[in-house]
């Protein structure tokens, strides 16, 4: 198979299932190596769009939107510690006590695509917030980031300092917001097969493999 299998991996910044989906979907990438080429390209999704810059406390968050209490909270935090074990990111979820927004994240994601550089500064936007406990909507935060990614630190401060990438981002926000995807992660392979949620790492190894014979 000479054409790579396009990857839409719709997500935002603060979904830890989309931090495991993403590492289940890169496993399964290397089992594959070369015998089935892809590519990703990440598209934004905000979980919380409303978000005031200062963020929410996280609990409080939980209870109002998903009516959690303090104890199914702590359940599902362990769940996603142990799925994170399984496919090797580290959730220090006692660091992340709040819920910010992440535009701004998904501004700086936009550009670094165009610069070859998205998958690095997504991955370090994961490990900024559910490793290390950091704001990712922070101007200085992802500034040091983008550096981190192998991104120009001048140009990323001149972008959010700026509108610079917002009508893009809103633009394919509203367009998958439209194709029916209201929750994340949404990985699209080739723009038709659709596959909901973190799941595991052979769910998407099945699905490449599957795609790549019917090619």
């Amino acid at each position: 198979m000479s054409t790579p299998i396009k990857i839409d991996f719709v997500s935002d910044v603060s979904c830890p299932w989309c931090a495991i989906g993403l590492k289940a979907l890169e496993q399964a990438i290397a089992r594959l190596g070369d015998e089935v080429p892809t590519e990703i390209h990440f598209q934004p999704f905000e979980l919380n769009p409303h978000m005031p810059g200062a963020g929410q406390d996280i609990d409080e968050h939980l209870a109002e939107k998903y009516g959690a209490t303090p104890e199914q909270s702590e359940q599902t935090r362990a769940m996603i510690r142990a799925r994170g074990e399984e496919v090797g990111f580290s959730f220090a979820l006692a660091r992340r006590s709040r819920i910010y927004n992440t535009f701004d994240a998904h501004r700086l994601l936009h550009w670094a695509e165009l610069e070859g550089r998205q998958l690095a500064l997504k991955h370090a936007l994961f490990k900024a917030y559910f490793t290390d406990g950091e704001n990712p909507g922070a101007h200085d935060v992802l500034v040091r980031l983008a550096g981190e990614a192998g991104l120009d630190t001048a140009r990323a401060k001149a972008i959010l300092s700026s509108d610079e990438f917002a009508a893009e981002v809103r633009t394919q926000q509203r367009f998958y917001l439209d194709q029916g995807i209201n929750a994340v992660p949404a990985v699209i392979l080739n723009g038709r097969h659709l596959i909901h949620g973190g799941q595991p790492v052979q769910v998407f190894e099945q699905a490449l493999r599957k795609i790549a014979a019917e090619a």
